[in-house]
């Protein structure tokens, strides 16, 4: 099966129909998504067709970018600029195989297909018979489509597996983080075209971009001999490399064992007439090491050691939410820190602010989206062990003026740390209200921070957009009061509002009204920034520049005291 000819992909189109198409369908306008079986399987193949247009038809420029935006290719002209790169997407066969290592790996053991599935048990765990919580035989077989997409979804996420059994350039579980337009119904193209940069942007330091070909083991490393690295010193460098090889690096070593027998896919749940049960696998593949940044995920430098190489973001048990999206929309110029996904940052820096100047200057190009959104995806993995799959879509605000894209970062700063803080007080109090003696008293209570960062995420990103605007249209030097006071109130709120949902579904033997009551005027009184520790809230009103004010009215848990 070849991946840029066969119909493998599923699309959904602005009705709602599924249908099975090759990659050129992303040319149709009715196309508006991919709906594959998967969560993860849906953010590899973005990646994945990401990756094909920046190999095939990468912009020259913004010119050239804004031009493809706006007049796309039909079927036929894509399906012609994929044509050259066939030869690098055989899934099968005698040749190279995509993603696939070279040698036929005869003297590797064959291993079940699942083992490609992140979240699937491993052999050691299968033969220990310990596989509780994530059963065997989730997917015994599977038809060529889901394979393929599964074997990629594994070497982009590439986590911890043991010895040799390596991580991908971005190390094991990356976040990633995309440019989606401002809504769902637009065009898988434009979905995808946000997200493509011009060559001169993915070219790295000590790298040369070059017309790439699909003979080039350079871009395409499974088109030559496996890079391994069962020697010591046997690393994979940014400058040994094509700068198109970050979108398809490939740290594992695997080949896909296909029959031609009728399937009934355990994922997809279509009928085949070839399947995928088993594949071999050996250790020690490409090692990657040095300055990679893939465009597609954030980074980070640790602020104190500036000198160090910035590692890739990753999920955490925590969630994704709005207290993250400072650090995937804007960069941290004066100490470090936050280096958002180059899509992003392009989008915001370079994409916008151009497509502005040509619609300024009467260019016939078309008004970029006002309200851009943020998909950020990726797996909370520890060690080689999947905990969860995160995926969250966020507005994309921004100002393209430098000083002004500072000042909404650091407003946006304060309000997320001020955020963070309640969730902290508000966690502490219900705690104190629970137990005599909170401050030894164990467990996790992680899950009141999620609860209370899911109850203000519409307020924040209302005020987000206030702060837009503030600044685009007064010039703001200052904190918007207004706005300001209305987070204030709105974190308020919801803290009491979740204190007094909790306070009484403590373990019943430590249930105490004193005590509880006790809890919740120590957290009013905070929260008024009237009480000792309450800095925090005389900081935020004072930046605000509004004054604190009680707010009167009895509380459920005061109505039911005797």
């Amino acid at each position: 099966m070849n991946l840029l000819h066969a119909s493998w992909l599923p699309f959904r189109t602005g009705e709602g129909q599924i249908t099975y198409r090759p990659p050129s369908a992303i040319a149709d306008p009715e196309v508006v998504d991919l709906a594959l079986p998967r969560a993860d399987f849906q953010g590899a193949a973005y990646q994945w067709l990401i990756g094909l247009l920046q190999t095939a038809l990468p912009p020259e420029d913004y010119a050239d970018w804004m031009e493809l935006f706006a007049e796309p290719p039909d079927t036929e002209a894509l399906e012609n600029a994929f044509a050259p790169f066939a030869a690098a997407f055989e899934l099968d066969g005698d040749g190279p195989r995509f993603m696939q290592d070279l040698d036929l790996l005869e003297q590797a053991p064959c291993t079940p297909v699942a083992g490609l599935l992140i979240e699937a048990p491993g052999q050691s765990t299968l033969e220990k018979n310990i596989d509780h919580f994530i059963k065997r035989g989730i997917a015994d077989e599977i038809c060529l489509s889901c394979a393929a997409i599964a074997l990629f979804t594994m070497q982009v996420n590439a986590p911890e597996g043991g010895r040799g059994h390596l991580t991908g350039l971005r190390g094991g579980g990356p976040l990633t983080t995309l440019v989606l337009p401002d809504s769902s119904h637009k065009s898988l193209w434009h979905k995808l075209l946000l997200n493509v940069l011009a060559p001169e942007r993915i070219t790295a330091k000590g790298q040369v971009y070059t017309e790439p070909t699909a003979e080039s083991a350079s871009v395409f490393p499974w088109m030559g001999a496996t890079q391994t690295s069962d020697k010591n010193g046997s690393k994979v460098l940014p400058s040994d490399v094509h700068p198109l090889h970050v979108y398809w690096a490939m740290p594992r070593r695997f080949r896909l064992l296909v029959e031609e027998k009728p399937c009934n896919c355990q994922l997809c749940g279509r009928q085949t007439e070839s399947r995928v049960r088993e594949l071999r696998n050996k250790a020690y593949g490409a090692k990657y090491d040095g300055p990679w940044q893939h465009p597609l995920t954030p980074y980070h430098r640790n602020s104190k050691k500036l000198s160090e190489l910035p590692y890739s973001r990753k999920a955490q048990e925590d969630g994704l939410g709005y207290r993250h999206w400072s650090s995937f929309v804007f960069q941290n110029t004066r100490s470090g820190g936050a280096l958002p996904a180059m899509v992003v940052h392009d989008f915001i820096a370079g994409k916008a602010p151009s497509n502005q100047d040509a619609v300024e200057w009467g260019d016939e190009v078309e008004a970029l989206l006002n309200r851009p959104r943020l998909w950020a995806f990726g797996y909370d993995m520890k060690s080689n062990k999947a905990r969860g799959w995160y995926n969250l879509e966020m507005p994309l605000v921004a100002i393209s003026e430098q000083q002004q894209q500072e000042r909404l970062r650091e407003w946006v700063e304060i309000f997320t740390e001020f955020s963070m803080e309640v969730a902290k007080k508000l966690r502490e109090q219900i705690k104190s209200a629970w137990f005599k003696r909170p401050k030894v008293a164990k467990g996790d209570m992680s899950h009141i921070d999620q609860q209370f960062y899911e109850a203000t995420q519409a307020g924040f990103f209302r005020a987000l957009h206030g702060m837009q605007q503030a600044l685009v249209n007064g010039k703001k030097t200052h904190m918007p009061t207004s706005i300001a006071q209305s987070w204030y109130r709105e974190l308020r709120r919801h803290a009491l509002q979740l204190f007094e949902a909790h306070a009484l579904s403590g373990p019943l033997e430590e249930l105490d009204m004193k005590r509880i009551m006790r809890a919740r005027r120590q957290l009013l009184g905070w929260l008024a920034g009237s009480s000792k520790g309450s800095k925090v809230i005389t900081n935020f009103a004072k930046q605000g520049g509004f004054e604190l004010k009680p707010t009167a009215g009895t509380s459920p848990i005061e109505e039911i005291m005797p």
